[in-house]
């Protein structure tokens, strides 16, 4: 299932959000704003985005260790992606848990995959699938935020 990106979204945003196998490691770094689960306040962080499928998503990554993002966005889906590396925009998004297998198993086998490129985007090396068979998995969705 591919998510179209808005259609009103300027074309150096899509491209930044539309990365191939050839970004590199600044390509796909993000900031994200989500909301605290307990304390309802902004929580930014810095974190990879992967495309996928036609998709973006947020992973926990390799052994799937709790993470506070996760965890707010599981609370309260609606957050900002801010894109900071060559294009400076501010997107709303809402986040969605990947629990279908097959799509989890495609994604993560794509991720592994990226990350297994010559110019190595991660810092684990080499990155195996099944070490991400655990990882929290979350389908980005652009667009105004609902609710």
């Amino acid at each position: 299932m591919s998510t179209p990106l808005p259609a009103d979204l300027p074309e150096p945003v899509r491209r930044a959000i539309e990365i191939t196998p050839a970004a590199g490691t600044r390509e796909r770094i993000i900031d994200i704003t989500t909301t605290g689960r307990r304390t309802g306040r902004p929580r930014r962080i810095e974190i990879f985005f992967y495309r996928a499928l036609g998709n973006t998503y947020l992973c926990s990554g390799a052994g799937g260790g709790a993470t506070d993002w996760h965890a707010n966005l599981l609370a309260h889906p609606d957050f900002v992606v801010h894109l900071k590396n060559g294009v400076h925009a501010d997107l709303p998004a809402r986040a969605e848990t990947v629990t279908d297998p097959h799509e989890r198993q495609a994604v993560l086998t794509h991720i592994v995959a990226d990350l297994n490129q010559p110019h190595d985007p991660g810092t684990i090396r080499p990155t195996r699938l099944e070490d991400w068979a655990g990882s929290r998995l979350m389908r980005v969705t652009f667009g105004p935020a609902t609710g």
